[in-house]
């Protein structure tokens, strides 16, 4: 019904005549009439007058006593006020209205407590006043919603009134008419929701936008317009809701406003339109078609709604729109989690069978259908149902079991309010507040309250089941789901509570980030209503990983830091397994979340269709490294390319890792063969560019030897590079040939600081590996390049022995052939010669108890130091090596498993005791790789996310985390035995020579 239609009276006749109906008394009528003898008593004349008419009118004494029996807050706006209780019964309640709402227009309030005054003062007597008309029967529901939304409309103009008048006064506004200061003034106040639609309830806040236009609003020179109207709006707010001793007139929320949790109270004209026509989500088209000027510049107003009205209307509507908005009826409330339908507790407006679902069953439509249809433009929810049979998109029947349903709801509704004056929608939970509530609607008890709501109920959501038939796909069981607006729903807080989120505020408030498009991957409208969808699987998935905040905390820095979204969303909607394996690494693997949240591009990778294929082997990483490093247009570009090569194949291999198709023990090769093509690469190009420089030494050959995992292939996600650089040159040759001529020792040292460089130095990009030289020949103390020949000599005459036992993990990884088969002979001479079977299981002995004496474990899970860890092991079989590699050649290997394997064929390790180390090398390789790859810094089990235990436990092979430690401790222990049976004690002298140069093997 329109505000005209509203405005017009049925009649003349007072009240007391019309009255239809009296709500039951119930049991509280003695202490009702106690109080109506209360208020006759009053000293007044009101009170005379008002008594002979209740005996002139029984029927008006009947629902005077009835309405205080039954709800306490129109009890209290009579007390000790018979005038006012006279005034609302011997009036036309129309004629009463019409003077109550021109109060606020005629009065001029000379200060703001004046005014607050004014305001509530007419609440009060309009609130009795509407609540007897309703309980009488004397107007319909549409005449009590319109009487309600006049009195909005009235209050807030009359607070924007006086403001703009004092501003006037003060000469910082310069209206053209300064008896109607809102005329031309370029502020724009927009109704929304049941106070734009007319459709106000009775204790309704009201849902406001403002926005003003800079370039029409007369503002006195030097006035900044946007400080001007954000205060005004501030001091409106605080007008219409403080409450004084005079109660409050409207709570009131500008919480509908574009991105709320971002923008001030007041917004210029030009600033929205950017916002709707760049990010605004289609929940606000929703809002907007009910929109309507209520107070302020209505010229302006209209014209604004005009201008948005393509943004609200859309001519076409793709299949994403549509999805979207059928994803917003999920938002307000998830069908299948929203519980069964009550009575007891129910949220008349909010669940299941309630006020939103008819709303939205006819907005919905109207999104749909509006841009083609303007009949469908209207903002009152009835005649909209009307207008939906006449264009063939409903049954007439459906339509009137709606609207029915519709009135019957919101009667009760305003029921509940009238009550004690409270914005909810809630029924009560007790019997005798259910009974109450049934008696102001009319019926006798709860009982038969409580199934004429049902039945109302069952038949709204039996047609709004209908509408949604795609409701299956986009609930989620767990429940409520609403990110619309600014502010928490409690049903959404209650559901992510109960899927694990610790924080379900902060989850709720990033969420509302993402649909404000505070993201640049958000930003497209499209992303938006893709992530609207999937949004519930993915907190799902999220709370599945047993790490939900974590998980989802993870996800969204990774979102903020993410370009562009559609691909990468439009893939999670299509594929749940990608899903999935995106909520594992968020949830299961923090060390990796962050890899994902620093740098996002790694994501790139797992979208390649070949992802779930094979593992590249070394030709085809080589391949596309050459591939992306051509594209490079300087040498600091092409190391850039390297590094986001190398995160995104490191990032790879862990996720292959977490989601099965890579074993932890084959990753250690997988990483090694992505580090030796990097190495080959950087190198090439680092020499390319030097020798630019520096020209060429003749006769000049250099090799990398890579030591320590490397050299083993035995590396984990965090492994840093052992490497050594031997070159060898013409004896002539007495320097480089190149522009800026070198002396061939400092040529090949400075060319080694430069692939140190190249290597760790960090950028934007991050940094391709830490490198360690110390394994050199005289370790930080000598040059960082090494000549072959004296390589040879230093290992034949001057190395120590553990010097010796890192070099069984060393292998050339780039160079010339023949540079590399003589380097390759260094070594094998090296690692071949008979030794001191004594003093070298002294010197190994000595320097595992130094490494035990100054880097001691810190528990079982310190899987490299702890005794009978992973160092033990390394340490047997490279003694082995050490002692029999004379006699037996075959046991030399860079893989310590492969030389106990051939250790143990060839008899110089007991097969007992190689039953002992090989399960426990695979053990402690397995467990290290899942903790460096998703873990950062020391693990401990009681921090660690319980999806993660779930791996650690699974590549353990055992039953439990406990059962997993037991074995740990039990395997170390077994461990140890060997090696104190293979090498000996581990124990230091005191009187123990001073440490040698350089520092442990770097093996693990």
């Amino acid at each position: 019904m329109s505000a005209d239609a509203e405005a017009t009276p049925r009649g003349a006749a007072a009240l007391a005549a019309r009255i239809r109906d009296v709500p039951p008394f119930g049991p509280d009528r003695a202490a009702a009439e106690s109080d109506l003898a209360d208020v006759l008593a009053v000293a007044a004349p009101e009170a005379a007058a008002l008594a002979d008419l209740l005996v002139a009118v029984p029927a008006a004494r009947d629902l005077l006593v009835s309405t205080m029996a039954n709800a306490p807050f129109l009890r209290d706006l009579m007390r000790g006020r018979p005038e006012r209780v006279l005034a609302c019964l011997t009036e036309a309640p129309e004629a009463r209205m019409a003077a109550l709402v021109g109060r606020l227009g005629d009065e001029v309030p000379p200060t703001e407590a004046e005014a607050m005054r004014l305001l509530r003062q007419v609440k009060q007597e309009a609130a009795l006043l509407i609540a007897l008309a309703d309980l009488g029967g004397v107007w319909s529901l549409f005449e009590v919603t319109g009487a309600l939304t006049r009195l909005a409309d009235a209050s807030v103009s009359a607070a924007i009134r006086f403001l703009l008048r004092e501003a006037a006064a003060q000469g910082k506004f310069l209206p053209p008419d300064p008896a109607d200061p809102e005329a031309g003034s370029g502020l724009i106040v927009l109704a929304m929701g049941k106070h734009g639609a007319f459709e106000l309830n009775y204790s309704s806040d009201v849902d406001l936008i403002v926005f003003y236009d800079a370039e029409v609003a007369p503002v006195a020179p030097g006035v900044e317009p946007a400080t001007f109207f954000v205060r005004l709006v501030r001091r409106m707010v605080r007008i219409l809701q403080d409450r004084t001793a005079d109660g409050y007139s409207f709570r009131t929320d500008l919480r509908l406003r574009p991105d709320p949790g971002a923008t001030a109270m007041a917004i210029s004209v030009a600033a929205a339109f950017v916002y709707y026509e760049s990010i605004g989500q289609n929940w606000e088209r929703a809002a907007l078609i009910k929109a309507r000027p209520c107070a302020g510049d209505i010229v302006a107003g209209d014209r604004f709604l005009r201008e948005i009205g393509p943004f609200i209307w859309r001519k076409y509507l793709d299949y994403a729109s549509i999805r979207d908005i059928h994803s917003i009826k999920r938002q307000i409330h998830a069908h299948k989690g929203h519980g069964r339908i009550a009575v007891a507790g129910h949220n008349i407006k909010l669940g299941r069978g309630g006020i939103r679902e008819i709303e939205f069953f006819v907005q919905t439509q109207q999104l749909i259908a509006g841009g083609r249809n303007i009949e469908l433009r209207g903002r009152e929810t009835v005649p909209m149902l009307s207008a939906l049979v006449d264009l063939g998109w409903l049954q007439p029947q459906v339509r009137d079991e709606l609207v029915e349903a519709y009135v019957f709801l919101r009667t009760v509704e305003h029921r509940i309010q009238m009550v004690n004056d409270e914005q909810t929608h809630r029924l009560p939970e007790t019997p005798a507040g259910l009974d109450r509530i049934a008696r102001l609607s009319g019926f006798g008890d709860g009982t038969s309250f409580g199934a004429a709501l049902t039945k109302r109920l069952t038949l709204v959501t039996g047609h709004y089941g209908e509408l949604f038939d795609q409701e299956a796909s986009l609930a989620i069981d767990g429940g409520n789901m609403v990110f619309t607006g600014d502010e928490d729903d409690p049903g959404t807080i209650e559901t992510l509570r109960g899927l694990g989120f610790s924080r379900p505020e902060e989850v709720t408030r990033a969420i509302r980030a993402w649909h404000f498009g505070r993201y640049p991957a958000t930003r497209s409208t499209k992303t938006r209503e893709i992530l609207t969808e999937i949004t519930p699987r993915l907190l799902d998935a999220f709370a599945r990983t047993d790490a939900a905040d974590q998980a989802f905390n993870a996800f969204d820095t990774f979102l903020s830091r993410l370009p562009t979204g559609v691909q990468l969303f439009s893939l999670l909607s299509a594929n749940p397994n990608l899903l999935d394996l995106v909520a594992t690494i968020m949830g299961t693997a923090p060390r990796l979340a962050q890899v994902v949240a620093r740098r996002a591009h790694v994501m790139d990778a797992v979208l390649e269709p070949a992802f779930f294929g094979a593992v590249p082997d070394e030709e085809e990483i080589a391949r596309h490294l050459d591939e992306t490093l051509a594209q490079a247009r300087s040498f600091e570009e092409a190391l850039d390319r390297a590094r986001i090569f190398a995160h995104e194949q490191q990032f790879l291999i862990g996720v292959r890792i977490l989601s099965g198709t890579l074993s932890a023990r084959r990753a250690g090769d997988a990483f090694a063969r992505l580090a030796d093509a990097l190495l080959r690469a950087v190198l090439g190009r680092v020499v390319a560019v030097f020798e630019g420089n520096h020209g060429k030494v003749p006769g000049g050959r250099m090799a990398l030897l890579a030591l320590g995992k490397l050299g083993g292939r035995e590396m984990t996600a965090t492994s840093d590079l052992d490497l050594i650089l031997l070159y060898d040159y013409d004896r002539e040759a007495a320097a480089s040939d190149g522009p800026k001529p070198l002396a061939p020792s400092q040529y090949f040292a400075r060319l080694t600081q430069r692939l140190v460089t190249a290597l760790s130095a960090p950028t934007a990009e991050g940094k391709l590996y830490d490198v360690d030289f110390r394994l050199r020949p005289s370790g930080n103390s000598g040059p960082l390049a090494t000549r072959i020949d004296a390589f040879a000599r230093y290992q034949r005459e001057d190395a120590w022995t553990w010097e010796h036992m890192a070099l069984t993990r060393a292998r050339v990884v780039a160079g010339p052939e023949d540079f590399a088969a003589e380097i390759e002979a260094v070594l094998a001479e090296t690692l071949t010669r008979p030794r001191d079977r004594a003093a070298t299981l002294l010197d190994i002995a000595d320097m595992r108890a130094r490494v035990e004496t100054d880097r001691p474990a810190k528990d079982i899970w310190d899987l490299k130091l702890a005794p009978g860890g992973l160092f033990d092991v390394e340490f047997v079989a490279q003694a082995l090596e050490l002692l029999h590699g004379h006699d037996h050649p075959e046991i030399l290997s860079t893989s310590t498993e492969a030389a106990l394997r051939a250790a143990a064929e060839a008899g110089v390790l007991e097969a007992v005791d190689a039953d002992v180390l090989i399960p426990a090398l695979t053990l402690y390789s397995d467990l290290t790789q899942l903790i460096r790859l998703a873990i950062e810094g020391n693990f401990k089990v009681a921090d660690a996310p319980r999806g993660f235990l779930d791996l650690v436990v699974r590549a353990g092979e055992m039953p439990s985390i406990a059962t997993l430690e037991a074995h740990l401790a039990a395997t170390q222990a077994a461990v140890r035995g060997v090696f104190e049976k293979v090498v000996g004690k581990v124990a230091r002298k005191p009187e123990a020579e001073p440490k040698p140069p350089g520092e442990a093997p770097q093996g693990a």
